[in-house]
């Protein structure tokens, strides 16, 4: 193709030799570069761990979140950031990140005072945990839009834009709210006898608490995926929602690289030590004479630091570790029913894992220094080791993140388990990673066997017994299904999907396990995923939830009923045309969690040894008591 000239001349010649020509039209210049692109990211000014570390090595970093015109607020696509002060009853001045020379300088300079800064926060840290769940399942995620099916939807756009209020209430906790369509944010006075690195009876603003932004994000995050996640119907539960959200909270520190390379040359490459030794060399039983001396915990495995030492715990709130890999720590899960306590063993079970791997990893790396006369019993590493462990440290973390995120389409819809979720964490890595050279599922398998998890119905603990079962290949086609494109689905594509599952549950019902005769078999939830395979090829397919819900009474001379809902989780593929013929969607998982008389019973009295049972409805709304309570929970009630 001939590009015309961009620049051209007046013609200068003098009028008595010029030539008679008509004058030239110009056409219109489509290769034109006048016009400016938007920039792909917006770099904010937030804080990697809480302002209790102050300028420890990377606390004050520089996030990169998609760009996107923002209203003051801030309030963008997803999010928007309304600050009411729910105790004081004002509102605080919203920030406008679109102000010129806040784009000069990477938003507000990290401050406790400003709340403005406080504001620019929770968007920032709010808006890359997002990101970083859609990059890894290949998909938009949605907010819930409504507490139940017998709700109306909320609002046009609340599916789009969640709520986030930095400064919702005095109080000494932070939490999701469904009602509230948003995330609460509190505030309060640090311990005066015990402070730690606060000051006595200082304001402490959990707003500035990276670990808990990225945790609250993701309990908003798990509910737009699995509704009926929230429903404690039993004792794992709660568990997985606190245990999950501090996955997606602690992995993200070891994205923060300038922490990760001086936690390594402090710890002598060891990431999982609880403490880091000081910078000055403390005489073996010596007492620190300098602060210097002094160790400290180790932040990468930390949760929330400041907030549990203003609350005078003299250390963080919880830790990636804080259930051994012995037999006294696999008798845990049977004894521990506080959602905190029994999702820290979760949480353990990833994280040994984790370092299981990065261990694997990072072996020969060791070698060639121990080769090259270094001693890894000394704590300072050499930088160029340091850094090059550190970018191992990293991808293994993403890799981890990623695996947990896209496990929770291999969840079954409903009573999650950790059992489930430990099958759920297989069978996705052996789906988007058949070969496995770093042992990654055998690192998963024997991390969950030594705390004690089982796997419900598993028939031997091997990876065979472990993977959900596939379903024979052609044997079960959904016929007309629609898989849009990347963007996402059309409301008349929805509408003609949700019509085309609903069909397909009732004419397959037996096949799928569900009682025709139970009642109404619903789809909450179904999602196009568009992923490529290490073969180079394009994967489509959609993750499906079917759902039957009955009303089982209580019994035992207790009124009222309960909700017991049955359902399967259903993996569909769109293979690509053969013949010029494009095959029908098939079915390759149907991960099921159906209906057995000792579950209903198990549900019953989950349910009445909760209290739940005798709570007396309010309103109209009798199954909202069958609702986890982020609000109570995160307060230990």
């Amino acid at each position: 193709m001939t590009h015309r000239r961009r620049f051209a001349c007046d013609d200068v010649t003098p009028t008595d030799e010029a030539p008679a020509q008509p004058p030239r039209e110009i056409p219109e210049d489509i290769f034109s570069t006048a016009e400016i692109p938007f920039p792909s990211e917006r770099p904010l000014n937030v804080y990697a761990f809480d302002p209790s570390l102050g300028k420890f090595v990377g606390n004050q970093m520089v996030t990169h979140v998609r760009y996107e015109s923002l209203e003051p607020g801030p309030i963008g696509e997803r999010f928007a950031v309304i600050d009411y002060d729910g105790s004081q009853k004002t509102f605080y001045k919203p920030v406008n990140l679109d102000d010129p020379k806040l784009l000069m300088t990477h938003g507000l300079t990290p401050s406790e005072a400003d709340p403005r800064f406080h504001q620019q926060m929770v968007y920032a840290v709010a808006s890359e945990t997002l990101q970083r769940f859609e990059f890894a399942l290949g998909r938009r995620v949605r907010w819930r839009t409504r507490l139940d099916r017998s709700h109306a939807p909320a609002p046009r756009g609340a599916s789009r834009r969640l709520g986030l209020f930095p400064h919702a209430m005095c109080e000494a906790n932070a939490f999701y709210c469904p009602d509230a369509h948003g995330i609460l944010f509190g505030y309060f006075k640090a311990s005066r006898t015990n402070p730690g690195r606060n000051l006595p009876g200082q304001t402490v603003f959990t707003c500035l608490s990276h670990d808990i932004i990225v945790h609250e994000t993701t309990h908003a995050i798990v509910d737009g995926i699995r509704e009926h996640f929230m429903e404690p119907t039993n004792v794992d539960v709660a568990a997985f929602h606190e245990a999950f959200a501090d996955l997606a909270a602690l992995f993200l520190h070891f994205s923060h690289k300038e922490v990760l390379v001086d936690t390594l040359q402090k710890t002598g490459g060891k990431l999982f030590e609880y403490k880091l030794k000081g910078d000055a060399e403390l005489a073996p039983g010596g007492t620190p004479a300098i602060q210097s001396q002094l160790s400290t915990e180790n932040p990468l495995i930390a949760l929330a630091t400041q907030f549990g030492e203003a609350a005078g715990r003299q250390s963080s709130l919880r830790s990636a570790l804080m259930t051994p890999a012995t037999p006294d720590g696999a008798k845990e899960i049977s004894t521990k029913i506080e959602p905190h306590e029994r999702g820290a063993i979760l949480v353990a079970a990833v994280f040994d894992a984790y370092f299981t791997v990065y261990g694997r990893r990072t072996f020969d790396l060791f070698r060639i220094f121990r080769a090259g006369g270094g001693s890894v019993d000394k704590a300072d590493l050499p930088a160029p080791l340091a850094n090059r462990l550190a970018m191992e440290a990293s991808r293994t973390a993403e890799e981890f993140f990623t695996i947990c995120a896209r496990a929770l389409d291999y969840c079954p819809p409903v009573d999650i388990t950790f059992g489930d979720f430990l099958r759920a964490l297989l069978t996705a890595h052996l789906d988007y990673t058949p070969d496995d050279p770093d042992r990654i599922r055998d690192a998963l398998m024997q991390a969950f066997r030594l705390r004690g998890i089982v796997a419900e119905n598993a028939t031997a603990f091997s990876e065979d017994a472990l993977f959900w079962p596939k379903v024979v290949r052609g044997s079960l086609r959904v016929p007309a299904l629609t898989f849009g494109d990347p963007n996402g689905l059309t409301k008349e594509e929805k509408d003609h999907n949700g019509d085309v599952l609903r069909a397909f549950a009732v004419t397959h019902a037996d096949k799928l396990g569900f009682d025709p005769k139970a009642g109404k078999i619903e789809a909450p939830s179904f999602h196009p995923m568009f992923s490529t395979g290490k073969d180079g090829k394009l994967y489509v397919s959609m993750v499906v939830e079917l759902v039957q819900t009955t009303r089982v009474p209580f019994g035992l001379g207790i009124p009222g009923t309960f909700p017991l809902r049955n359902g399967v989780t259903l993996l569909i593929a769109q293979d690509p045309p053969e013949h010029d013929k494009r095959p029908d969607p098939r079915v390759r998982f149907v991960i099921p969690k159906l209906y057995r008389p000792e579950r209903e019973e198990r549900v019953r009295n989950f349910y009445i040894a909760s209290g739940r049972a005798t709570t007396q409805p309010t309103g109209h709304d009798d199954d909202k008591r069958f609702r986890l309570n982020f609000a109570l929970l995160h307060a230990g009630v």
